[in-house]
């Protein structure tokens, strides 16, 4: 009888161990996956697309008559001083002696003259609006360093008074422009017929750069030929074409940051305009896009950007939500499921999925509102071999 209660034990042990083997042979074995992290962390929901930079205001100096244009020693970056002649013109004394000529010198000296008028007032203007920018920039400086307002409102406050400080630049370049128009045409006008009339000194019209030489070597110029092109370097802006979807979300007065545009740090910059029009371009996937186009300026200061010319490439971030602490998961990590989003949560070595509320998303992350916890850790990437309950491991 012990005898046989022996073998019962020992069939019994077999038996045991023969299911177990079988159980561990065909139960489903850990599937290798890549963990990441509920964490709470600055979030920012942003694009990006490329941009060229553009002045704000380009300033071509053209000949005032025909005549025969002197050499133009000046080449394209050189800086002038407003009221530097850069171009000589020797009048044509046979033109000058046609009336309708004469007739219509006149009258273009006229308007020049009227336009000269017109700019004054407007410099004015922008005169007084740049004090006033200054001066609240001045209260806003004062507010920060009490911490009463924020540091993005303080750079706000600064663009604003950068960007009135350019329309004062500009408005008077406009006029010294019109000015220089009436004075070239009016010496035209007096030495019309006579032997040996004197050269017409043409002077730009601003501080600032050469940006194109239209015309180098002495040669005969026709009214309205193109001469030389100047432009300020700190009026800079950037010209952006955003796909028409994501230009909706856009609102003057955003953040945004230059990015890889050759310097160690990004660039600081504003949304000015977001044009009304969209315009189809083809992607270099062949692919038609409506885009639109978007203007910003710089809010970093004019030292920070000072190497970047005009015509230059950089790429903008458009910041459309910031915040410093948000609790958020790796958007990979999400799928949908019945128009439901989902995450699988890792719990003791096992997928578990659960449902979450989700808030803003970015490219590589996405806020989380409810279904997950600081610290929690989900599945990266799932896929097809991911299902709830099932058990994971890392590779």
């Amino acid at each position: 009888m012990p005898a046989l209660n022996g073998k019962r034990i020992v069939w019994a042990i077999a038996g045991a161990a023969v299911v177990l083997v079988l159980f561990l042979a065909l139960r489903r074995a850990p599937v290798p996956v890549e963990i990441g992290t509920v964490v709470v962390a600055p979030f920012t929901q942003s694009f990006e697309e490329q941009g060229k930079t553009a002045l704000n205001h380009r300033y071509v100096l053209a000949a005032p008559i025909a005549g025969t244009l002197r050499r133009i020693d000046l080449e394209q970056g050189d800086p002038v001083r407003a009221g530097d002649v850069v171009a000589e013109v020797e009048p044509s004394r046979a033109a000058l002696l046609d009336p309708a000529t004469r007739m219509r010198i006149l009258a273009e000296s006229e308007a020049a003259a009227a336009e000269g008028r017109a700019a004054a007032g407007r410099s004015a203007a922008a005169e007084s609006a740049s004090a006033l920018a200054r001066a609240d920039l001045g209260r806003m400086q004062g507010m920060r360093e009490s911490g009463a307002i924020s540091a993005a409102a303080l750079d706000a406050a600064r663009s604003r008074a950068d960007q009135a400080e350019a329309n004062l630049r500009a408005a008077r370049a406009d006029r010294q422009a019109a000015l220089q128009r009436r004075d070239a045409l009016a010496a035209v006008l007096d030495s019309q017929g006579k032997s040996g009339g004197s050269a017409i000194l043409l002077r730009a019209p601003i501080d600032g750069v050469v940006l194109h030489r239209h015309k180098e070597s002495a040669v005969p110029v026709n009214a309205g030929d193109p001469l030389l092109e100047f432009g300020d370097p700190r009026d800079l802006n950037i010209e952006v074409d955003t796909l028409s979807q994501d230009a909706v979300s856009l609102t003057p007065g955003m953040a945004a940051r230059v990015l890889r545009w050759g310097g160690d740090d990004a660039l600081e910059a504003r949304v000015t305009r977001i044009e009304p029009g969209g315009f189809t371009k083809i992607s270099a996937l062949g692919v038609e896009e409506q885009r639109t186009r978007v203007r910003l300026d710089f809010v970093s200061p004019y030292e920070q950007w000072r190497r970047l010319g005009d015509g230059y490439r950089v790429e903008v971030e458009f910041v459309l939500w910031h915040a410093e602490k948000v609790l958020q998961v790796p958007s990979s990590a999400l799928f949908r499921d019945n128009g439901l989003w989902y995450a699988y949560r890792v719990e003791d070595g096992r997928a578990r999925k659960v449902a979450v509320d989700v808030g803003h998303r970015a490219a590589t992350a996405t806020e989380v509102r409810a279904g997950l916890e600081a610290s929690d850790s989900v599945v990266a990437h799932p896929d097809d071999r991911i299902d709830d309950g099932v058990r994971v491991t890392t590779p």
